[in-house]
């Protein structure tokens, strides 16, 4: 049951927040597993527990995660356009398929091993399926890597994902939450993919009327005009049953070819960071760490099993590029990364009725999100090292 919120209470989460960011910027790691941790400590399941002046999860926090949500998704959409995707289309399905195809049945056929019903095994297959576009991201800047020959087929893999993403949240949201039989859930499917059509057909031809809205000087009413269609389009995706991540992604799409694309960063990347901390403090916050103990033999298992296999799958991407075995080596480490995507999922499987949806995955989204940001991150930064070791023992 959720507590009430108070002004105090938010006050506490900026924070938290803002020294877990401080202390993720000292020792060089990514932010998101520190905004997990945060919220992992400074929750009723650790600071409550121990009496202390806790962060309730409370209405007030989920509805500001929910904005870092629809933010995180709607900039991923900006930086994707409809020609461009057309264009490269036969490379990225190349690559997309072949990431796909090795990593999502490796995680629904661990969720059926250890038991699961097949919508908990769809949902294990998505999460450790989709990568960190987010993390891995910001890592190609940090590293340099971004202008170098292996961004292109790691680009181009996270864009097959978002895509695929979309539609995959839109048909297991209507499994999670349906419970009126096939039929009913062939309508709420239906509905949802109705739903993302007219969204994409916007995208498609509304690029005049996004780049007539943003036609404003006034930088407040600009930020304002953004949110107004954002916000209110993720809203009635979700009241339809359609991921609101989901339908920010196509509204992004839809501003990517507005001409605004620019400002809109340079305006909204400070409110889009804030955001997007208080999902990542939020998915901390409502997971009992107790619970992370209880799962602590499946994670190993997932994590063990999934990390060759997209070392693996991005190798031989980049071989499908023509790239050399030590830069296809660096696409592997790259995917190894997983973050805000399986957090999603896992979110989306809280709604459900099962305690291994409400209960087990989102434990195991957390903890897995934790090991492999972690090891990602580091497995990109000393990928020379990994390169020469692990190339010259293949030699070998």
């Amino acid at each position: 049951m959720a507590a009430e919120t108070s002004l105090l209470s938010v006050g506490e989460m900026f924070l938290a927040i803002a020294l877990a960011g401080a202390l993720a910027s000292r020792i060089g790691l990514s932010v998101i597993p520190i905004y997990l941790v945060a919220g992992l400590l400074v929750g009723p399941n650790v600071l409550g527990a121990l009496g202390g002046p806790a962060v309730p999860d409370g209405e007030v926090v989920t509805i500001l995660a929910e904005l870092g949500i629809v933010l995180l998704l709607f900039f991923l959409g900006l930086e994707f356009s409809i020609d461009r995707l057309i264009e490269s289309w036969d490379r990225i399905s190349r690559g997309g398929l072949l990431d796909l195809g090795v990593n999502f049945p490796v995680g629904v056929g661990l969720g059926l091993l250890f038991g699961w019903s097949l919508v908990e095994a769809l949902l294990l297959g998505g999460i450790v399926y989709i990568s960190s576009s987010a993390i891995i991201t910001k890592s190609l800047l940090d590293l340099g890597w971004i202008a170098n020959d292996e961004s292109e087929p790691i680009l181009g893999v996270l864009v097959f994902e978002d895509l695929f993403i979309a539609v995959y949240l839109a048909v297991v949201a209507s499994l999670v939450f349906e419970s009126g039989g096939l039929a009913a859930t062939l309508q709420s499917v239906g509905i949802a993919l109705g739903f993302l059509f007219v969204l994409l057909a916007a995208v498609q031809f509304g690029e005049s009327f996004f780049s007539r809205v943003l036609d404003v000087s006034s930088g407040e009413l600009f930020v304002l005009r953004v949110l107004g269609i954002a916000v209110p389009v993720a809203g009635l995706a979700l009241a339809l049953g359609v991921s609101e991540a989901v339908a920010a992604f196509f509204v992004g799409m839809g501003f990517s070819g507005s001409g605004h694309e620019e400002r809109i960063e340079r305006l909204l990347t400070p409110v889009r960071d804030t955001f997007a901390a208080v999902f990542f403090f939020w998915i901390g916050l409502r997971t009992d760490p107790r619970l992370i103990l209880g799962v602590l033999g499946i994670l190993a298992v997932v994590v063990v099993a999934t990390t060759p296999t997209k070392l693996l799958s991005g190798f031989y991407t980049g071989r499908l590029y023509g790239l050399t075995d030590r830069r296809s080596f660096r696409v592997g480490t790259t995917m190894i990364t997983r973050g805000e995507f399986s957090l999603i999922i896992a979110a989306t499987a809280a709604g459900g009725t099962t305690q291994t949806m409400t209960q087990t995955i989102p434990a195991l989204a957390v903890g897995y999100v934790l090991v492999m940001s972690v090891v990602g991150t580091v497995a990109m930064q000393y990928s020379d090292r990994l390169e020469s070791l692990v190339l010259r023992r293949s030699a070998a």
